[in-house]
């Protein structure tokens, strides 16, 4: 379907990638990943020939269809969001995987497909007329993102397809691509969203393309297993030459010792020609952590008989939200929001942050509480017309403007990036320079809403550290599972103006509702639905369904009998995985101790044979090492239960 190689491309003498190669087919569903700057959109145009590479070559198949949605997209116009998505729009052609006569009528199928289609999108049918102008750039983008899907071209480039999805947009585009008949080649930062669709990762890194087989977790660990097992190689082949050299070195001017010094240098040649490639470290991420705040009381903020509601539009009545609502956070806890798209997660954290004030009730700061607001949409909380380094020198702390340029470099500002205004920063960069302004004036409650938004993978990761060891308290919305995990201790869900307490973390809250991990994100599963409806925001007993005590506890101990089946079988798949782990790395060593001998340089090529066979094992370790990991986990999970 596509194949291209020995794709090269540089910006002003910087080497985006080089000697760059890869096959797709039919089927295929892979993740192009890597740092931004790496060039993975850039990659993407070299692909549909909207950049010249600088060196290699792209095939298509003849007859292959493509469709292409960017990061950003232009406006809709005057067409509606019917016609977008149909391909009718004047723009339509300059996708190749939409029609070749964008003005062609579509047939009655077609036209229900494409309703269907922004349906689960998330538009209303009372939208699909409405001109394109209207919207958002992001609805703008789920209409184009409907017209590629409407038309199945053969080939899917996506780049950030998630970034202006809601929850549940995003979970039925995840469903919808996992039966897409075609090939799929994205870029996305949301790491569930690779978990659940993706069968191999390309990582661009240090100018180079690395394909592995498997999700996004499964990348991680055979990358960190072949990095340690390279690092291993290379320090053994580079302690030789080494020695090697220390005898060139001491013995090349003697006349008794010239012949020998002379063999150990052709031994060190070929040694480098069969050496392999020498470890790269990680790449750079934004460094950063915050400072411990000053420590309030117990109770850290209360909520009391607060009710709320949004005036309505046209003279109609006011739409209610919360009505008579008691929430109380306390010291230490990292709460978690989930629940339905507008069912009042946003809401309540502007109630808690002070930024909405409550029709009636009150809303009541602990002892020495001091609030720190991240806001969805960043210019909530960003003066646009300040520079980077203005807006960040705008705090209440004494700070000198050298240690905030210092803050500013960690956080990828550097040299005259710090003088640009707020108003032309990308979202990514407002994400960042928001998370600064926490950090020079950290508080002791943090509310956050989606802060994950535009965050490539390394600043995800480096926030999860910087929260991990924060001492203040956490109210949070996110819809990515992997940082939900990582960091929320307690679970609220939100529907219907009521609060459900889960005193646990999400694991825990998807074990009590029975859904799977991006269903728990929307609380749509009827587990949800049915806890959500039975409880109140006071945990309630256990309710039995009516059933007896006899016969609860027959299907108690059934229960326990299948997970007691279930740990026998995790268990002996751990073991198999470790018997075949251990018998491979005892072979590796084997094999690095004999590289590690002089004597193996005497034979011609067999050290060559050596790596060989080292490279084949690097390439099996690290799928079972994922595979053990997998299994390790859910052991570990069925014995937590």
């Amino acid at each position: 379907m596509l194949t291209f190689s020995g794709l090269a491309k540089s910006y002003a003498g910087r080497t985006l990638f080089a000697d760059a190669g890869l096959s797709l087919v039919r089927g295929d569903r892979v993740a192009l990943v890597g740092p931004n700057g790496a060039g993975k959109s850039t990659l993407f145009r070299i692909l549909l020939g909207r950049e010249t590479p600088d060196a290699g070559e792209v095939t298509w198949m003849r007859g292959t269809r493509r469709g292409y949605l960017p990061q950003e997209t232009e406006p809709g116009g005057d067409a509606s969001v019917l016609d977008l998505a149909l391909g009718l729009a004047p723009d339509a052609g300059e996708s190749p995987g939409l029609p070749a006569h964008p003005h062609a009528v579509p047939d009655g199928e077609t036209v229900a497909r494409a309703q269907q289609i922004l349906a689960g999108l998330g538009f209303r049918q009372g939208d699909f007329n409405r001109p394109a102008r209207e919207l958002s750039g992001g609805w703008v983008m789920r209409a184009r993102l409907a017209a590629l899907l409407v038309h199945e071209p053969d080939l899917l480039l996506l780049d950030e397809p998630t970034n202006h999805l809601d929850l549940e947009a995003l979970l039925w585009l995840q469903n919808h691509l996992r039966g897409y008949a075609g090939a799929i080649l994205l870029i996305s930062h949301d790491r569930e969203f690779l978990n659940q669709l993706c069968t191999h990762v390309v990582e661009i890194r240090q100018a180079r393309l690395f394909k592995y087989t498997g999700n996004f977790d499964a990348f991680i660990a055979q990358r960190a297993a072949r990095e340690e097992s390279l690092a291993a190689t290379w320090k053994a082949q580079q302690r030789e030459i080494d020695r090697l050299q220390r005898f060139v070195d001491r013995f090349r001017a003697k006349n008794t010792k010239a012949a020998q010094a002379q063999s150990k240098l052709k031994l060190i040649e070929r040694l480098k020609e069969d050496m392999v490639e020498a470890p790269s470290g990680p790449e750079a991420t934004v460094g950063f952590s915050f400072p411990q705040p000053e420590p309030g009381g117990q109770r850290v903020i209360r909520l009391e008989g607060v009710d709320f509601a949004y005036p309505g539009a046209d003279g109609r009545p006011p739409l209610p939200v919360y009505r008579g609502l008691d929430f109380e956070v306390e010291r230490g806890q990292r709460i978690v929001l989930v629940g339905p798209n507008g069912a009042g997660k946003s809401t309540l954290l502007k109630l808690l942050a002070g930024v909405l004030a409550p029709q009636a009730g009150a809303r009541r700061l602990g002892h020495n509480t001091r609030v720190g607001y991240y806001a969805q949409h960043r210019t909530e909380m960003l003066e646009l017309s300040r520079t980077v380094l203005e807006e960040a020198l705008h705090t209440p702390q004494r700070v000198t403007e050298t240690f905030v340029r210092t803050v500013l470099g960690s956080f990828l500002f550097r040299g005259d990036d710090v003088f640009k205004r707020v108003s032309v920063l990308s979202g990514g960069e407002k994400s960042r320079l928001a998370l600064v302004k926490l950090l020079l004036d950290p508080p002791n409650l943090l509310l956050m809403d989606e802060p994950t938004t535009h965050l490539d993978m390394a600043s995800i990761e480096a926030l999860i550290e910087a929260l991990e060891p924060y001492t203040g308290t956490l109210v949070f919305i996110s819809h990515d599972v992997h940082f939900i995990r990582s960091i929320a201790n307690h679970v609220i869900h939100v529907r219907s103006g009521r609060l459900t307490p889960y005193a646990g973390g999400y694991d825990y809250y998807l074990y009590k509702t029975a859904q799977d991990a991006r269903d728990g994100l929307t609380g749509t599963a009827v587990g949800a639905s049915l806890v959500a409806e039975k409880r109140s925001s006071v945990p309630a007993p256990a309710d039995n369904g009516g059933l007896s005590r006899k016969e609860q506890r027959r299907l108690e101990a059934e229960a326990r009998q299948a997970q007691s089946r279930l740990k026998r079988e995790a268990r002996q798949r751990v073991r198999e995985l470790e018997d075949q782990i251990a018998t491979l790395e005892g072979r590796e060593k084997e094999l690095v101790a004999e590289l590690e001998s002089p004597a193996t340089y005497e034979i011609r090529g067999r050290a060559a044979e050596i790596n060989r066979e080292l490279a084949d094992l690097h390439q099996r370790l690290p799928g079972l090492h994922a595979e053990w990991e997998a299994a390790a986990t859910r052991l570990q999970e069925l014995e937590a239960n």
